[in-house]
């Protein structure tokens, strides 16, 4: 992986408008990316029209759309990567079953929260609670979207928050309970 500085000053050359950076930064980052994303897809079954080189692109797509983007550094960066990549998920998620889960039919929480796995209608529950949970806590939804969507390592995560990992994975822990009770009080 690129040194964390060339990332952020590729970032601030993009938010001032450096075409130049903007494709050397996704190649930086292209590779990685796609690694996650295909991390994201393991154990799903073939036939899903949804690849990680598809929800990639539809994330640089999403990203080279916003006008005034100002990255402040590669956890800024990595955090909206994260969030966007959820978003296309959940959108695609919609499109190909907009029915409610049935009632009694648990979410599954594995620690590694592979809900690509999970049918549209838990992959809405879910992308539901974590907004509940962006709402009350903006920094732990970064650390669930860097942990759990972008498939960072705690050590990473904690290097991208300037936190401890031991920090990472006591929040983690609380945050996995908090969503556990929060999916299974909207099954009731």
């Amino acid at each position: 992986m690129p040194e964390p500085g060339e990332i952020t000053v590729l970032l601030r050359d993009w938010s001032a408008g450096n075409t130049a950076a903007t494709e050397h930064l996704f190649e930086l980052v292209y590779p990685h990316l796609r690694k996650i994303a295909g991390a994201l897809f393991r154990g799903e079954r073939p036939e899903n029209l949804l690849q990680p080189t598809s929800v990639v692109n539809e994330l640089f797509l999403k990203l080279i759309r916003q006008r005034s983007l100002r990255f402040e550094d590669r956890e800024h960066f990595y955090s909206l990567s994260a969030r966007l990549m959820r978003r296309v998920l959940v959108d695609h998620a919609r499109s190909e079953g907009r029915q409610k889960r049935d009632a009694g039919i648990p979410v599954p929480l594995h620690p590694d929260l592979a809900w690509i796995d999970a049918r549209p209608a838990e992959m809405m529950d879910v992308d539901r609670v974590l907004n509940e949970l962006d709402q009350l806590d903006p920094r732990k939804c970064r650390m669930v979207e860097l942990r759990f969507f972008l498939g960072f390592t705690a050590e990473e995560t904690a290097e991208l928050m300037n936190t401890s990992k031991a920090t990472v994975d006591r929040e983690l822990r609380f945050v996995r309970g908090w969503l556990a009770d929060r999916l299974h009080s909207s099954e009731s």
